[in-house]
Order: C-alpha cells, then structure tokens, then sequence
C-alpha cells in the first residue's frame, strides 16, 4: 500500500551530504518526493512509496549519512502527492 509521509530531521545534517544521500536511498528504495534544507538547520523530507520500501527509507533517514548526526526525527504520515521523483529542493 503507498503511503506519505513528512519526515523533519534534526542534528548534524547541513553540510553532511544528507540531501544528495537522501536522494540516492530515495532512488534505492523507488521512493518519490523531495528533500530540502530549512533554515532551522533541519532536513525536511517528503516521502512516497510502498510500505516496505518506505519503511527501509524511513530508517535509513534516522541514521542519515556517514557524517551526519541525527539527533531527533519527526514523522507525520500526509496527502500522496503522486510525486514522480525524488529531487533536492530549495
């Protein structure tokens, strides 16, 4: 079943590398969305799939990439958006 969710995560996560290993794990899994920095130094994620793949995407969010430190994650599951990508948004 597909499934949305919006993901924030907080931590070590500008400046790591998170968004463009965000997108590769996304494109791993067929996950669709778009992951963006904000201004609060957190990494806002969102995210569509089918649920194991989502599920496995979700996880790799809360470890992130070798250099991040996650610290916390927030999850809300959301509206599908029917996205068709995955991209690194502004």
């Amino acid at each position: 079943m597909k499934k949305h969710y919006n993901i924030t995560v907080r931590g070590k996560v500008q400046g790591v590398g998170f968004r463009f290993s965000c997108m590769e794990v996304a494109y791993k899994f067929n996950v669709k969305g778009f992951v963006r920095n904000r201004s609060d130094r957190s990494v806002y994620i969102e995210a569509e799939g089918e649920e194991p793949e989502l599920n496995a995407f979700r996880e790799w969010c809360a470890r992130g990439p070798v250099w991040a430190r996650v610290n916390e994650v927030s999850e809300e599951e959301g509206e599908i958006q029917n996205f068709s990508s995955f991209e690194i948004a502004r």
